[in-house]
């Protein structure tokens, strides 16, 4: 079953308490389909008046920034033993190109880091750890934390909600030009039928038999 359809079969009270921990856990480190999730919920809010939007971006920016913290304090804690633990664990993820590809991000931009890979895949599961890892000052991580999350989740939130009310609505005028199309180029195929039918119905004598008029000689 596609995730879309499976959101629909349960409250929108679960569907808050899912999207929390889902980016919560993938915000903490765990490889997690938390933006699917997040994406799918969000179109799911611009379709049915049940789910709220503003309750479902709060949800998904406090799993965002909570996780990510608990994330940063696990990483600071366990330094890098506990990746080297991930590695092995989970290879895909948490290999040594990744690791190095995050640490030169890092480098790169210092605490930023933190706010731009809320908006990549593979950074977003390794921001909170590798920070607490490298041993980031806090008030440098929090901010970041805080920025990131509700940039990326209350932004995704709401973009991905605005859309899918314009697509639907979109949609809807499109079917009603779809349906009266169809009714034209049905009248419209109908009528040429009819027009050529009795073109034919002119052109030949209903008197003479059918098998004189096969035999009869073409008009010069």
């Amino acid at each position: 079953m596609h995730i879309q359809e499976w959101l629909e079969t349960v409250p929108a009270v679960s569907i808050y308490i899912l999207v929390g921990v889902v980016i919560g856990l993938e915000s903490l480190g765990i490889p997690l389909p938390g933006e699917i999730i997040l994406v799918s919920s969000a179109l799911l809010a611009s379709q049915h008046g049940d789910v709220d939007p503003v309750i479902l971006g709060a949800c998904a920016v406090a799993g965002a920034i909570v996780g990510d913290s608990i994330g940063y304090a696990i990483g600071r804690r366990g330094g890098k033993p506990l990746l080297e633990r991930l590695g092995r664990k989970f290879p895909k993820h948490f290999g040594e190109q990744n690791i190095a590809m995050a640490e030169r991000s890092f480098e790169k931009w210092g605490m930023w880091a933190v706010f731009f890979g809320r908006f990549v895949a593979l950074l977003r599961i390794f921001a909170g750890p590798l920070a607490g890892v490298l041993r980031m000052p806090y008030w440098k991580f929090a901010i970041a934390n805080v920025l990131g999350g509700i940039l990326w989740a209350g932004g995704t939130t709401a973009v991905i909600y605005y859309v899918g009310v314009v697509a639907e609505a979109w949609l809807k005028r499109f079917s009603w030009l779809g349906l009266v199309l169809a009714v034209v180029v049905g009248v419209t195929s109908m009528l040429v039928i009819k027009s050529r039918a009795k073109k034919a119905a002119a052109t030949t004598d209903p008197a003479q038999p059918a098998a004189e008029r096969e035999l009869a000689p073409a008009a010069d």
